[in-house]
Order: C-alpha cells, then structure tokens, then sequence
C-alpha cells in the first residue's frame, strides 16, 4: 500500500446508491479517499468549502438544481478544487457544456469502475477526461469542421435554457421551475421562449410536448 497521503474526493449525486457505489469504490483505492458527499447544489457548496477536497464528482442532473451551474460556481469561489463531470445521459450535448463550464473531465456513468477511477486520476494530475468520440467531436468543431457533424437543434440552447427544458419535460410547471432556479417567473417564461424560437416551435403546447419527447428518447438511449 502507498505510503503517500490519500487524494480526497467529493461526490456530488441526488442519487443515495450512486453515491454509496462511488464511496465504496473509490475507498477500494490506496491513493484515494472519499471525504464529503451532497445531494443538491447549495449542501455541495457548503461541503466543499469546509472538506477543501482535492476533487470533486458532480452529476450534471441534480434535482432541483443544476450540475453544470455548480461547476461554475465552483470555477469562481473554489478555482483549486479539479472536477469531474459525471452523467447519465447525452454525452454529445452535456460534455462540452461541462467542460466549458470548468470540469476537467466527463465520464458517463455507465462506463465501467476502471475508467471511472482512471477519469479522477486523470483529472487528479491536470489532464483532461473526455471519451474518444467527444474529443473527435470537439477538434472536429474546433477546426472548423463542425458542418460534417449533424447537430441537434437542442444544442443550440444556452445552459440555462436547456436546463428550463428539461424540467419542462420532467412534469414540472413554470411557476415550480422559477422556485427551483431561484430566478422570476418572467425569466423563466423568457427562456421558455427563447427556446421555442430556437427549436422552432410555434407555441408553449409545442415547447412541452418536444420537451416531454426529448426526455423521454433520452431516458432509454
């Protein structure tokens, strides 16, 4: 066993058995010790802020408050602590915001214990944790070959009002939204209709129904 001091990781998760499965698999490691772990943005604050872990594993769906809105929060008042993305869903949409947002790396949570412990040691020494296909899709952006690429016209929506959309298609109301988000009911609705001109839809029954939609085709890839 190394005799070097262990790494402390911080799980960010809403979900108890996520969490549990990453703390039982990360104290398996001789470098690596859990010390903290939250379930929604504010408590995840407040953890990292008095733990100082070296890393910290944040699902980018958190109920009721946003994973990639942490991540941003946490570039600004915790700029030491790396941080890797962790998701169940649509890489090709979520990895770039992620990393944009100050992640240094994204895993899915499917992939396999291995590669999730490879993708925090790898963000641990400074590197960047993304899957081949998402580095491919980024440089093939990045050198200006994104028109080879078929985009998704969700992509096109900024963080915020993806994240609007997706509480849409989750079942909740405008009014429930603004609470959540902490923002207006007025920025809630400006949002909604930003999107509806993005994803060309003609009214808020249209914005809901693709919104449930787009769940739901997402919730059994």
């Amino acid at each position: 066993m190394s005799s070097e001091p262990r790494q402390t990781v911080f799980i960010v998760d809403d979900h108890p058995l996520v969490r549990e499965w990453l703390t039982n698999l990360i104290q398996q490691q001789s470098d690596l010790a859990v010390c903290g772990e939250a379930e929604d943005g504010p408590q995840a604050l407040r953890g990292i802020a008095e733990k100082k872990p070296s890393v910290a594993i944040i699902d980018i769906s958190l109920q009721g408050s946003s994973g990639l809105e942490l991540i941003k929060d946490l570039r600004q008042v915790h700029p030491s602590v790396k941080v890797l993305a962790l998701s169940m869903h649509d890489e090709s949409l979520y990895a770039e915001r992620a990393l944009r947002a100050g992640a240094k790396g994204y895993i899915m949570k499917r992939e396999s214990t291995g590669r999730v412990i490879e993708a925090i040691r790898h963000v641990l020494e400074g590197k960047v944790y993304a899957s081949e296909a998402v580095t491919q899709a980024m440089a093939a952006k990045f050198a200006g070959g994104r028109s080879l690429v078929e985009v998704s016209p969700v992509e096109t929506l900024s963080d915020r009002e993806l994240e609007v959309f997706e509480m849409l298609g989750q079942g909740l109301g405008t009014r429930q939204i603004a609470e959540s988000l902490k923002v207006s009911l007025k920025t809630v609705q400006a949002y909604c209709a930003r999107a509806k001109e993005k994803l060309h839809l003609k009214n808020a029954t249209e914005l809901l129904r693709e919104a449930i939609h787009w769940n739901e085709t997402r919730r059994h890839q």
